[in-house]
């Protein structure tokens, strides 16, 4: 696991951004709109839950986005109250933050290996439970909706299946360490499961990553917009989807085996 902390520097320039972006906030939240135009994407029935400088986020009638302020039409920019010089000068700012701290992530230590996998006790109803856990928990809850901003290999079927979903990244040791595993899954359960890797790096940083290779689905996502619905703190990260849209796990892929993952995948088929 490499744990998404930075330095005071970083945190100092967190803070200055959260406090620019609160001294010029657009207007309150909870807007509604019959539809919401966002490049050549088209959301509906849509309620607006936070806006800064830069993004709106948003629910919608198929979960939950954010769009940046500079990709809408100038009407809604107008209205937003959208300043592209502020907008750029934070935006700029937030890519100086950004680097700096996965700079400062290269330099970390990654964190012993986990326990024992088989010494953790289930949770209540027999399931296996991850003894570690830096994001929102979700377990037994539906899942949030799967935000691609772009596939780097062909789109997967997810249609009826389970999905194993990887958050990671190319700069991130122990999620590199944990490709062949999720590889090995991929291979050995594909006609029940599906793999999926993303990343909120660019599409051609992921790319330049040749070892280890990726035999699953990836998609890259540099809005981050699961990364923050699911407020994850630290990666590698995953979460089992069933087919009904319902997670059974959540935490480092680390923890799985294929005998723990078979049961989940034997406990909730339809």
């Amino acid at each position: 696991m490499t744990r998404l902390k930075g330095n005071m520097s970083i945190f100092s320039r967190i803070t200055w951004l959260l406090l620019v972006a609160l001294a010029f906030t657009a207007r309150a939240a909870d807007e509604t709109f019959p539809s919401l135009k966002v490049k050549d994407e088209v959301f509906t029935k849509v309620t607006i839950t936070s806006i800064t400088p830069t993004d709106i986020y948003f629910s919608h009638a198929r979960g939950l986005a954010s769009a940046k302020l500079k990709d809408l039409s100038p009407d809604l920019q107008k209205h937003f109250h959208y300043n592209a010089a502020k907008g750029a000068e934070i935006e700029s700012a937030q890519r100086e933050a950004t680097a700096s701290y996965h700079a400062k992530l290269m330099e970390a230590k990654p964190l012993p290996p986990p326990p024992g996998r088989d010494a953790v006790a289930p949770g209540d109803d027999g399931d296996f439970v991850a003894p570690q856990l830096h994001a929102r928990s979700l377990r037994g809850q539906p899942a949030p909706e799967i935000a691609i901003a772009k596939w780097v290999t062909d789109a997967p079927t997810i249609q009826g299946k389970f999905l194993l979903i990887d958050f990671w990244a190319t700069w991130c040791g122990p999620c590199r360490q944990s490709i062949p595993e999720l590889n090995a899954f991929h291979a050995k359960f594909k006609d029940r499961l599906t793999v999926i890797g993303i990343s909120d790096e660019p599409e051609e940083a992921i790319r330049k990553m040749t070892s280890p290779h990726i035999d699953y689905a990836v998609g890259c996502d540099p809005q981050s917009r699961m990364i923050k619905m699911l407020q994850i703190t630290g990666i590698p990260h995953c979460i089992l989807i069933d087919p009904s849209g319902i997670v059974r796990y959540e935490g480092m892929p680390q923890y799985l085996d294929d005998q723990k993952l078979e049961h989940f995948l034997d406990k909730y088929s339809r």
